[in-house]
């Protein structure tokens, strides 16, 4: 393993230029045309036949067994609660209020505004009726993705939707993790279908005769998942389309080398497409930081993944001070990332895009994934620069309001009728006119 040590002078020199060129496009579904025309097929094929697709594409993937219902009964989500280790459960319980605190933060109200001739604007916030959300399987069912089900459904429930349909691929024989469906206990979700893949997307899409049609879908998962979500957006909503794992780390030379190496693995060991970065103005840190990663890689047991990743995708960029330090994790605008300065607060002013960012050495950034409370459902690819975490919002839609009084309307009728007819629009124009001596 060889992570590429890189000297920027800006985030306009050559070097730096490249290297953010280097991971764009990583892993989006564009990257791979070949995925589109499949995933397309299997969201028509879902459309055509419902439940019989579902069930075809998941005996071929999944389980090969597979039989209806797709349903899990509520006495198999007790039973799961009941047959976890307890310390497991609590756990969940300690994640997911603290999840859920932060969430209650964010809850936006009505608000109105009014005008001295009478008249009444104003916003009105209101949830989605129903929600989809995407559990990823994790590593044949081993490797229970309980995060990505707090994640998805906390805020969903703080923002008030009403009915939330979890979708997540079955094990080999059928069944799927209990802590899986001990979480989906303990946030109170009824709704849990044993499918997974793009067909789990199509049928929160387009409905099935078992999984009603949603009106938004959220949660990450691989290329296909990403595809389909890209493929159905506009028939309902979707969160964002994520691409692979980044993280980026601002340091100087007070950060515990050792820790920052972790915490760039801890990126690595997603995926060969994942992006971890070192941006420091300390040289001896970044030859004592590549050594680092050398070591630690070969005791991980995904060390052959979070090579790849490092060989390929990671960097460590040595830069004259961190003032161009910050300006090329600007320019990166990566999912995660670490200040671990001296005076971190001292920076986050001046970061513009990031995902998350993780403030001074004993904030790792698995302790957002997990436990903090903000969401870990990040942009990728440098949509940080334009977008934002999964939240509150994610789950709502803003209605405007308008009570016009007869004096704004009488008042304004001859300006709007100008601009109505400007645009060709005649009937406006009247419609305004109409109410002008009224």
């Amino acid at each position: 393993m060889s992570c590429r040590i890189l000297k920027a002078q800006a985030a306009t020199d050559p070097a730096a230029v490249d290297f953010v060129r280097h991971l764009a496009g990583r892993g989006q579904p564009d990257s791979a045309p070949d995925v589109e025309g499949k995933v397309r097929a299997i969201l028509d094929d879902v459309a055509a036949r419902g439940d019989e697709a579902l069930l075809e594409q998941t005996r071929r993937f999944d389980c090969p067994t597979m039989e209806p219902p797709l349903a899990v009964g509520p006495d198999v989500l007790q039973r799961a609660a009941a047959s976890i280790p307890s310390g497991d459960l609590d756990i969940m319980a300690e994640a997911a209020a603290h999840i859920r605190e932060f969430h209650e933060a964010q809850k936006e109200r009505a608000w109105f505004m009014t005008r001295p001739d009478g008249t009444v604007l104003g916003q009105k916030v209101e949830p989605v009726d129903r929600a989809g959300l995407y559990v990823p399987g994790g590593k044949g069912g081993d490797t229970p993705l309980i995060s990505s089900l707090l994640m998805g459904a906390i805020p969903a429930q703080v923002a008030g939707v009403r009915e939330i349909a979890v979708v997540t691929p079955p094990r080999a024989d059928g069944t799927l993790n209990p802590h899986i469906l001990a979480a989906a206990y303990l946030l109170d979700i009824a709704e849990v279908y044993r499918v997974g893949g793009p067909w789990a997307i199509g049928a929160l899409a387009f409905g099935t005769r078992s999984i009603p049609a949603v009106n938004i879908i959220a949660g990450p998962g691989n290329i296909h998942v990403t595809t389909a979500k890209k493929l159905v957006q506009g028939r309902v909503g979707i969160d964002m389309l994520a691409g692979p794992s980044e993280i980026l780390v601002l340091a100087d030379d007070s950060a515990p080398v050792e820790w920052v190496a972790a915490d760039m693995l801890s990126q690595a060991e997603h995926d060969p497409l994942a992006s971890a970065v070192c941006v420091t103005d300390n040289a001896s840190f970044a030859s004592r930081l590549a050594a680092a990663l050398e070591r630690r890689v070969e005791e991980l047991p995904r060390t052959a993944i979070a090579a790849a990743s490092l060989k390929d995708w990671g960097a460590i960029i040595i830069v004259p001070g961190l003032e161009a330090g910050v300006e090329i994790a600007n320019a990166l605008a990566p999912e995660h990332m670490e200040l671990i300065t001296r005076d971190p607060w001292l920076l986050l002013p001046h970061i513009r895009h990031a995902g998350a960012v993780f403030l001074g050495a004993h904030s790792p950034e698995p302790v957002g994934d997990y436990f903090a409370g903000p969401n870990h459902v990040l942009p990728t690819l440098g949509t940080a620069r334009h977008s934002s975490a999964l939240s509150v919002q994610t789950f709502c839609k803003k209605t405007s309001i308008i009570a016009a009084s007869a004096a704004f309307t009488r008042s304004g009728a001859a300006a709007i009728a100008r601009l109505a007819r400007l645009e060709g629009l005649e009937a406006h124009a009247r419609a305004v006119e109409l109410r002008a001596y009224k």
